[in-house]
């Protein structure tokens, strides 16, 4: 069992959360107190925002019984701490400006022999010369001068990864400090030593390991857990139809009852986080994506599914 630590569920504010992130909310608690660790909320609120919405997902994690061990962080309020560690980067040689648009960086992947997703270095070798003439058409991005080609890293459920590392972005070209960058600084200020989140950011982890070690700071365990996708095999959205618990609620649904489906889904006891927590194994979490059928939702969530038998062993990492 860890004895300090944290894991943490760190949604963006851009609207009600559905099912789907409450399940890997769910998750994010369940390894963190299975372990002894903190479960502590962050809003990532550099990018997407929407007026009342971090408010509205506080609430909902709280109708689950989802909350913070410390206070709620937001990435708006932590500015200067990620200003300090860009210009820790600069003072290492390690950043460079880009002037790339999204679509030279579309052409460019493009390009035969290149690697389709990653920055290619285009402006890597500039000049200071042509430098200051790009400036003066417009600001640049501030760029990662790698020194890798790929890094990796371990995962409690996908085993060891290694994924391709380029020259990220560190800072947009409007200022805004980048998820990548933001994301490594937040956990090693907040002692976050455990990160559970979908596995649609698997490939950003090494990514992050690497910046990690740049910076000297400790690089947490990870488990990127299955996403729940529509039958069409889409990332389940809000789109999709009633997958909020607002939307549940008023269709005579309240969040216990959304908590047993979700529950269900990871083959756990639907009484309580509680009588979950008893059971849970990293081991057995399901390895599959969840596919959800909003048009049947309703209908599933007031069916209860037969109790699942306990393991015999409990797991801990």
């Amino acid at each position: 069992m860890a004895e300090t630590g944290a894991g943490r569920f760190a949604p963006s504010p851009s609207g009600p959360l559905h099912v789907g992130n409450l399940r890997t909310a769910v998750l994010a608690w369940l390894f963190a107190r299975s372990t002894g660790r903190r479960f502590l909320i962050r809003i990532e609120d550099l990018d997407r925002v929407r007026a009342g919405a971090e408010t509205e997902q506080l609430a909902e994690l709280a109708a689950l019984g989802l909350t913070s061990d410390s206070p709620v962080v937001r990435q708006s309020e932590q500015t200067e701490r990620y200003t300090r560690t860009l210009e820790q980067l600069r003072d290492q040689g390690l950043v460079y400006e880009c002037f790339c648009t999204r679509r030279d960086i579309a052409e460019a992947a493009s390009a035969p022999h290149a690697e389709p997703g990653l920055y290619p270095g285009t402006c890597r070798t500039l000049g200071e010369r042509e430098r200051a003439r790009r400036r003066a058409e417009r600001p640049p991005a501030l760029r990662l001068r790698t020194a890798v080609d790929t890094w990796s890293v371990d995962d409690v459920l996908a085993g060891t990864v290694r994924a391709p590392v380029d020259d990220v972005v560190l800072q947009r070209n409007d200022g805004v400090i980048s998820y990548n960058l933001a994301v490594v600084v937040d956990d090693a200020a907040q002692g976050i030593d455990q990160v559970v989140r979908g596995d649609d950011l698997l490939p950003s982890a090494p990514r992050q390991a690497y910046l990690a070690s740049l910076l000297g700071l400790p690089v947490p365990s990870y488990a990127h857990v299955p996403l729940a996708l529509t039958q069409q095999g889409r990332r389940l959205a809000k789109r999709d139809g009633a997958v909020t618990l607002e939307d549940l609620a008023a269709l005579g649904h309240p969040p216990s009852t959304v908590l047993g489906l979700i529950l269900r889904s990871l083959d756990l006891p639907d009484v309580s986080l509680t009588a979950a927590l008893d059971v849970f194994d990293a081991a057995v979490v399901p390895r599959d994506p969840w596919v959800v059928d909003p048009a049947h939702l309703p209908a599933i969530i007031a069916r209860p599914a037969p109790r699942q038998s306990a393991p015999t062993d409990k797991v801990h990492q």
